[in-house]
């Protein structure tokens, strides 16, 4: 009888190898209605209306914002589902309650229960995983959810759920093949998420995109408001551990010193997204100043946040990151210059379905860097990277792996150099820990 870890990874083996995946393949996974994810919850009998959600649409700032909301919900005693995607290392990492992962046991139970109805409706591997979050997040009776879109906002399969509230952290450039090559295009799709009466806090204000938001909104006598409009974070310092900010609503100090233990140049506007959103969430689950204190400088031990501007060593300072598309590696590489370093080595991989030259553009050319191809079926070819950045001036080598470039990275590094891994979540995914 095999073991009940053996179980397991014959499951992922099932989900991985016999269904689409975005994560691994690319638009081939992308589906193009809701009605897969509707039969699938309708045969376990709607758990996706078992309890109370909040929605996080986005382009970059969704997995951040989610996670500041879970956390500030458990400082505040709740029971907090949160599902976000994709993982880093492992399948479960997508499925959290109070930053617990969903057990490998149900993993296995859900997907042994479900077999005829896979067999009979042919689900993506995201159609099933969130269903599977569902199905958990019921069967656990969470106080409420916290549910991240994989992809767009319209068509993914999250988008059966009538939430509580409704989030948009901002609108850039990235799955421009499928959700469009403009930014109000792109708005377009992220505002689907937009339910009938249901408020919805947008992060960032930008000429292009405000009206479709307003315009959506206002179709659905849905309450809407800009967060940016409103909060006003400012960074103040930051250690290893935690980065401060003074707070200001209206202009006026709201919140002085507030600590949070996550790094990275984007976070002041997920902060002020998160900060809005308490604002607005539903009676029962509002916030307490102290909560939110408690749960922003605790957010990691609360939620196990990875990936976001995470210092994985130092001597030399090792710093990984998953900025992925044009607006999250400006921020990053505006922040990585006011670092203090010696010397700077980029570890760097891209996906083969995004143009690189939209994250190639705004890295250091004084840079030391190594390519190296992720993981997954969708990486970009170490050499023809290096090809795209010699155009663009910068050099390097390229590695036979992204553990290989690394491993180079730290040979040719003095203590006092900084080393950046990133340009993909999945290379991120194979250093984090």
């Amino acid at each position: 009888m095999p073991s009940s870890n053996d179980q397991y990874q014959e499951t992922l083996e099932f989900l991985y190898g016999q269904l689409p995946m975005f994560q691994r393949i690319g638009p081939a996974a992308f589906k193009k209605d809701l009605s897969n994810i509707r039969k699938l919850c309708e045969a376990l009998g709607h758990p996706e209306r078992k309890f109370p959600s909040l929605h996080i649409a986005g382009t970059n700032g969704k997995g951040s914002t989610a996670h500041m909301l879970a956390a500030v919900l458990q400082a505040g005693g709740r029971r907090a589902g949160l599902y976000t995607s994709p993982h880093y290392r492992d399948f479960r990492e997508r499925i959290k309650i109070n930053g617990r992962y969903i057990p490998k046991r149900q993993v296995v139970d859900f997907v042994e229960r479900c077999l005829p109805l896979f067999s009979d409706i042919q689900p993506s591997f995201f159609e099933i995983t969130v269903a599977m979050a569902f199905d958990y997040f019921a069967r656990q009776e969470v106080d409420i959810a916290i549910i991240e879109v994989g992809l767009g906002g319209r068509l993914d399969s999250t988008n059966i759920l009538l939430p509580e509230l409704c989030i948009i952290t901002n609108i850039s450039f990235d799955h421009t093949d499928f959700l469009g090559d403009t930014l109000p295009l792109i708005a377009a799709e992220k505002a689907g998420i937009i339910k009938p009466g249901v408020p919805v806090v947008v992060g960032e204000t930008l000429p292009e995109t405000r009206s479709v938001f307003l315009e959506k909104a206002g179709s659905l006598q849905a309450p809407i408001i800009f967060a940016d409009q409103h909060y006003q974070a400012i960074q103040q310092d930051a250690s290893l551990s935690h980065t401060s900010y003074h707070v200001y609503k209206e202009g006026r100090l709201l919140y002085e010193n507030l600590k949070l233990n996550a790094h990275g140049p984007y976070q002041y506007k997920n902060l002020q997204t998160s900060l809005q959103a308490m604002e607005w969430f539903p009676a029962p689950f509002r916030a307490t100043e102290a909560e939110i204190r408690k749960g922003l400088y605790s957010l990691r031990d609360y939620t196990r946040l990875l990936g976001r501007w995470q210092v994985l060593s130092e001597r030399p300072t090792i710093l990984c990151d998953s900025a992925h598309n044009e607006a999250g590696m400006e921020l990053a590489m505006s922040a990585l210059r006011k670092l203090p370093y010696a010397g700077l080595h980029i570890v760097l991989g891209t996906v083969s379905d995004k143009d690189p030259r939209r994250l190639l553009r705004h890295l250091p050319s004084e840079a030391h860097y190594y390519f190296a191809r992720p993981d997954i079926p969708r990486g970009h070819d170490a050499e023809l990277l290096r090809e795209k950045a010699v155009e663009m001036g910068l050099r390097g080598k390229a590695y036979s792996s992204v553990r290989n470039a690394l491993r180079a990275a730290r040979r040719h590094a003095r203590p006092e150099d900084l080393i950046y891994v990133g340009g993909s979540i999945f290379v991120v995914a194979e250093v984090v820990r």
